[in-house]
């Protein structure tokens, strides 16, 4: 690494390198201080570790792992008429609906990030004068023309989202006028040589790239240059191009339920009879948009979301997987969804930041300061970790709850008339002792994907522009993506439109066991272990090494080129959602979710979690029914 890189805090490195240790020692000692630096004066524009710090989850892990702390003593001295637990999309939406009925509200967010928005984080760089904008984590809005509420679309055109903006906003023509296209990077660690094979037939899911456009070559051109044996291209060449079949004689109600009892890979496998070799060219082309192998999907999932060897059986898609998989995925903002977050931010605390629509928030300067400011109505804590809720005194109107939270080392209560769980879960069961056993049981169901976005800056993107792709699937990598930003200029802000200026490169790294046999759940606890283990180097060195084998060594240097390099780490990523592999049917009809986020009290509970859907309008529409759960009390 080059000193010309900015790539960590020593803290946050070290807390890695120890590990499990760590926490144990940590939870052993009491020592709740560990809340790590100072408070950023600006976040977004931090490098190295960033999404769920270290000093984030030192809390929280000691909390599961059995510490108690004593409270006794812990005056309430603030109230509120509400507190929400969590300042990503879901709790900044559930405490800008709950002001909406009560316009008179007094309420503290309370989050122990150092930054708001949850996963829809937002990091910038500077490179050469040029200031660069990505996304962290949540990446846009899906398909909101088919998929949103009336509650989600109504909040989007309160905070001033045009949807129809994006059309012009997205350049869908950049790259495809310049003759790019996708491509796979076969690594020789598993297929015996380095190779970028270009022209991509394969359909994606949430495309924002036209179906016309993207300059694609035949099914046989593309695998003609997978660097496998004939016997492997030709069954490859087959499950694209040829309308079979294998599940001839049943009807569609039997084809469907084999189809979501089997994985991709067993359909590639048994039912087409590709070979591991040829199968091995598919195994990560899933991570990306399930955060799973092709092992752990359902073949229903691989057919609804465009991967090949389904043609022939004739079956009717979902309206909702249709709108998924034709809609343009185009409504994205130059940071993703984090401008949503701001603009609910800026909406509830309106002297953090100029402005009022969708425009001006890209570029908008935002006072950190301000966000809990003595004497504001609404007020937004950063690194405040919560550790206990509890119902406490009154009945009906007369009824409160008392939050206890950590913050720069201190244990402190507040009171209030209502509070809303917007945070992972899962973690209610540790803060809330009241909480009965079935909804404990649903609560601990809902374990969530760990993944990684990378943002590296690099100083030109000329070497993509050569090797003719602006995305590349790596089915056997470390990266299971790597592509160019979106295209989006929106507010004053400019994409990058020539391939001598500087860019942001997205990759996406799901940590795996490599383990066969597990059920998803404990394979991603296993693999979150694994991610909490990886030191900021590991990332580094994957994106050096997978960059220069995508790009070739003579037309990219590393050391050279590269300007900047942000770790996005979500430990608890996606939210899970049913996988009919693992999951049996919701007992009496009833599914987990529904148990999970009852009531309790003057408590409620929002957060896509409360979905079982990874999307931000899910997260709007828990929002929107946790305030009802609450008010209708």
């Amino acid at each position: 690494m080059t000193d010309s890189i900015t790539r960590r805090d020593f803290l946050n490195g070290a807390a890695l390198s120890l590990g499990a240790g760590l926490l144990a020692a940590h939870a052993r000692a009491g020592a709740y201080a560990l809340e790590g630096p100072p408070t950023l004066a600006y976040p977004p524009a931090a490098s190295g570790f960033r999404g769920a710090a270290t000093a984030s989850w030192d809390t929280a892990h000691a909390l599961r792992d059995g510490q108690r702390l004593s409270v006794d003593g812990v005056s309430l001295d603030e109230r509120y008429d509400l507190v929400v637990v969590g300042a990503g999309i879901s709790g900044l939406a559930a405490a800008w609906f709950y002001r909406r009925e009560k316009p008179n509200a007094r309420v503290l967010l309370l989050d122990a990030l150092d930054d708001f928005g949850g996963h829809a984080q937002r990091n910038e760089f500077d490179v050469g004068g040029r200031r660069l904008i990505g996304y962290g984590g949540s990446e846009a809005l899906q398909s909101p023309k088919s998929l949103y509420s009336r509650e989600a679309s109504g909040l989007l055109r309160a905070l001033g989202v045009e949807i129809d903006r994006f059309e012009a906003a997205f350049d869908r023509t950049l790259y495809p006028g310049l003759g790019l296209s996708r491509g796979l990077l076969f690594k020789r660690e598993h297929f015996g040589t380095d190779r970028l094979v270009t022209g991509d037939p394969t359909r994606m899911v949430a495309d924002d790239i036209p179906a016309d456009r993207t300059n694609a070559r035949s099914a046989a051109e593309f695998v003609a240059d997978f660097p496998v044996s004939e016997a492997s291209r030709r069954q490859i060449v087959a499950l694209y191009a040829a309308e079979r079949d294998p599940l001839r004689g049943k009807t569609d109600r039997q084809k469907e339920a084999l189809l979501e009892s089997i994985s991709y890979r067993e359909w590639l496998t048994r039912h087409w009879g590709l070979s591991e070799e040829a199968a091995n060219t598919f195994q990560k082309r899933s991570q990306d948009f399930f955060a799973a192998t092709i092992d752990m999907i359902p073949a229903s999932w691989a057919m609804e979301t465009g991967y090949p060897g389904f043609a022939g059986l004739g079956l009717p898609v979902s309206a909702e997987a249709a709108a998924e998989m034709d809609d343009p995925y185009i409504y994205h903002f130059p940071d993703g969804n984090a401008s949503l977050a701001r603009l609910l931010v800026r909406s509830l605390i309106p002297g953090v930041a100029p402005g009022r629509g969708m425009d001006d928030i890209v570029l908008a300067p935002f006072d950190y300061s301000r966000l809990d400011g003595e004497g504001s109505p609404i007020r937004l804590r950063l690194r405040s970790t919560a550790v206990g809720v509890r119902n406490v005194g009154g009945a009906g109107a007369e009824a409160t709850v008392a939050t206890h939270y950590v913050r720069a080392g201190r244990i402190r209560g507040v009171r209030s008339r209502h509070v809303i769980l917007g945070c992972y879960n899962m973690m209610a069961p540790y803060l809330m002792p009241e909480l009965g056993a079935s909804q404990r049981e649903a609560l601990a169901l809902n374990v969530k994907a760990p993944l990684v976005y990378v943002n590296v800056a690099v100083r030109n993107w000329r070497a993509w522009m050569k090797r003719g792709v602006h995305e590349v699937t790596n089915p056997m990598g470390f990266y299971s993506r790597l592509k160019l930003d979106y295209p989006v200029s929106l507010g004053g802000y400019a994409c990058s439109r020539s391939p001598d200026q500087p860019i942001v490169l997205h990759l996406v790294h799901v940590p795996s066991t490599g383990a066969t046999g597990l059920d998803q759940r404990t394979e991603w606890r296993a693999a979150r272990g694994l991610l909490y283990s990886m030191p900021f180097s590991a990332f580094e060195d994957a994106a050096r090494d997978e960059l220069t084998r995508i790009c070739g060594a003579g037309d990219f240097d590393a050391s050279r080129d590269i300007a900047g390099i942000t770790v996005n780490r979500w430990g608890h990523g996606y939210s899970y959602g049913r996988n009919p592999l693992f999951d049996a049917g919701p007992p009496h009809g009833v599914e987990p979710n529904e148990v999970a986020r009852a009531r309790i009290g003057n408590v409620a509970f929002a957060n896509s979690d409360s979905a079982w859907e990874a999307y931000a309008h899910a997260a709007v529409d828990e929002a929107h029914r946790a305030v009802g759960d609450l008010l209708r009390t």
